[in-house]
């Protein structure tokens, strides 16, 4: 195999493709990044067997097919200081050579075939979504996802597509749910699966920012989502996500609904926080007329109290949260985003919406 490359094409390739690298030792054959090159278009394909993404390698020039393993982290240390714009890559069965102005790297290499094949999944009826939506959509979950292994279920995002036009995504960790719906292409079937965090903050990352269209192939075990340049397959979680719909406050319930902006409530939780106990996490909200006040007490350290103006004239509610889930959920929207909570009371859990299609749920603490 014998082709030339920009060496910022390859290098962006190798980085994206070593983002699903195994993160421990399970085959060592696995460190490397399988290289394919055939009648005008290279590939690059990681995998750690449960996920598996494959990269088109802008910039080359194929003057011989070929396919080699490379091994990911020297490849992307050469890459990173040659400063060359373009390298020329030859591989053989035993060793893979790079050349770029004054510099020449040669390597032993490992046999093709004794890597994985990526999965081939039916793309003949895709969901389809555009790009751009998509990314804030996983963004604005994926975070919510369980980390415990006895929670297993919930350490990935349902995905749901209905009949009605409308994907949605939703995650929980059992504490707090987020949940971000948004447009499809026409399609009738209705599926359900669980994609794991992991292929999830993938994708947020493979995924551009534009109005390119991603394909999406899910079935019963695997999932794969598809670019113009990017396939990523990923295993699907097993067992039941919890029924979320159940635990979502009824609209009867509601007796109060604050309407409040994301920066000025983010900058009056994190100036509340700095006196948080430690232990219990617990941050006081008194909503009354005209004013929000937040306050924290520590055994050790003294206490803490912050007001913030609202537009509200209900009832007064009082309520303990853990600050860092209403943060994490802040991050994810502009600091001018416009927001609601939505009470029923201080002992049921808050509704946080943006606009109509993003939606936060917090239990409160005791």
């Amino acid at each position: 195999m014998k082709l030339i490359c920009q060496r910022e094409g390859l290098f962006q390739a190798c980085q994206m493709a070593s983002m699903v690298l195994p993160t421990r030792d399970i085959k060592p054959v696995l460190k490397n990044l399988k290289l394919t090159a055939g009648p005008g278009r290279a590939t690059l394909f990681a995998t750690d067997l449960e996920l598996g993404l494959r990269v088109e390698v802008a910039g080359m020039t194929i003057e011989d097919p070929g396919v080699a393993l490379l091994p990911a982290g020297r490849l992307l240390a050469i890459l990173r200081e040659a400063r060359v714009p373009e390298m020329e890559l030859e591989a053989n069965s035993t060793e893979v050579i790079l050349r770029g102005g004054s510099l020449e790297y040669v390597m032993p290499v490992e046999d093709p075939a004794q890597f994985p094949e990526p999965p081939e999944l039916p793309w003949e009826e895709p969901l389809e979504l555009v790009a751009g939506p998509l990314k804030e959509m996983v963004r604005r979950t994926a975070f919510a996802c369980a980390t415990e292994v006895a929670r297993y279920s919930m350490t990935g995002v349902l995905w749901e597509a209905g009949a009605d036009g409308e994907v949605r995504l939703v995650a929980t960790d059992g504490r707090r749910l987020a949940m971000a719906t948004g447009p499809r292409m026409p399609r009738k079937k209705t599926q359900a699966v669980v994609v794991p965090s992991r292929a999830m903050m993938t994708l947020e990352r493979c995924l551009p920012d534009d109005e390119e269209v991603v394909q999406l192939s899910l079935q019963s075990r695997q999932a794969a989502f598809r670019t113009a340049r990017v396939t990523l397959t990923t295993l699907l979680v097993e067992g039941r996500f919890p029924e979320y719909r159940a635990v979502m406050p009824k609209r009867e319930d509601i007796v109060a609904r604050i309407p409040l902006h994301a920066g000025a409530f983010m900058a009056a939780i994190r100036q509340a926080a700095v006196m948080i106990d430690d232990e219990t996490r617990r941050l006081s909200f008194h909503f009354g007329p005209g004013q929000l006040t937040l306050s924290a007490r520590n055994p050790n350290s003294g206490r803490s109290k912050v007001e913030l103006p609202l537009e509200y004239s209900g009832p007064v509610i009082e309520t303990f949260y853990n600050p860092q889930y209403l943060l994490d959920m802040l991050k994810q929207v502009p600091p001018t985003t416009s927001l609601e909570i939505e009470l029923a009371d201080g002992t049921r859990p808050a509704l946080i919406r943006v606009g109509d299609d993003y939606q936060y749920l917090i239990m409160p603490l005791t």
